[in-house]
């Protein structure tokens, strides 16, 4: 097959990662796969120094089978030019606008990829039929070894959504020291805890990324969230109030740390690995190209 890739983010969040993992998986299984980004993108500059094949959006567009958008600017852009089937990512934990051109712009993939239940529940609730929804969930490394350390570690962000505030205090009322990590792929080998809140999420791709590498996490039950962590087993659930975020902490001793840390990294190992997230959406293009 011959896929398009169309990306415009900024900066390189979950999404960007997930569709580098992709781009990568496709051309080492031997499909043709092209990654169009913006000029001077952290995406685009990512897959350049793996030596990928990598372009700026509008400069190439004809001879794909399938076209795929990875964020909402490029199903935008996707859906104007695209002449191949069109396929998109939906990522986010919020609902659908209800707007003429959001009602217009949805009507044109062949097939959305949601990337949990809960995101597939949402596209629904705005109209798109369950025929034109896949759901593929988020695929991250597993490293060889799990991490081996104390580190309490908390997201940083600038979204208003993000909980980072919340998580800080929490911790403040704990009376643990916490960390605040700007690159989790590098802090979260030294980690042994995550503390991820968020106001919404569709999935949760760093919650993925600390139980991959066995760290016990404690996230907010919100959006898609509970569709990777089972409370008690995997990790820790709790709603987004700074006391019942503090008392999570607290009850989190050494040996409950192990054994959900060792829980969550065998859900990756079963559900949630780059190969299978790879596999998965190889699957729903050939669903798209055999329904014409």
């Amino acid at each position: 097959m011959k896929i398009l890739h169309l990306d415009t983010g900024r900066q390189m969040r979950g999404g960007q990662w997930q569709a580098l993992r992709l781009h990568r998986g496709l051309l080492a299984r031997g499909h043709e796969s092209l990654l169009l980004t913006r000029r001077g993108s952290p995406l685009g500059d990512a897959a350049r120094q793996e030596g990928l094949p990598v372009g700026v959006i509008g400069s190439v567009w004809s001879g794909f089978d399938v076209v795929h958008a990875h964020d909402a600017r490029s199903h935008t852009w996707g859906a104007i030019r695209a002449r191949a089937p069109l396929v998109v990512s939906r990522r986010v934990g919020f609902p659908v606008k209800d707007s003429v051109l959001s009602r217009w712009k949805y009507r044109r993939p062949k097939l959305f990829l949601a990337i949990s239940e809960y995101v597939a529940r949402q596209l629904i609730d705005a109209g798109v039929a369950e025929d034109r929804i896949a759901v593929v969930y988020d695929g991250v490394p597993v490293p060889a070894v799990p991490a081996d350390g104390n580190a309490l570690l908390i997201p940083a962000t600038s979204d208003p959504e993000k909980g980072m505030a919340l998580a800080r205090e929490a911790a403040r009322i704990a009376g643990v020291e916490a960390r605040i990590s700007c690159n989790l792929e590098e802090d979260l080998p030294h980690a042994g805890v995550l503390v991820y809140i968020t106001r919404s999420e569709g999935l949760g791709s760093g919650i993925l990324l600390a139980m991959a590498h066995g760290v016990a996490v404690i996230a907010s039950n919100v959006g898609g969230i509970p569709e990777i962590i089972e409370d008690g087993v995997n990790g820790i659930l709790v709603p987004n109030e700074a006391n019942s975020i503090a008392d999570a902490l607290r009850r989190l001793t050494p040996a409950m740390r192990h054994s959900m840390g060792s829980a969550a990294r065998a859900t990756v190992l079963e559900r949630f690995t780059e190969d299978r997230m790879v596999e998965s959406t190889i699957a729903a293009y050939r669903r798209v190209l055999a329904n014409g």
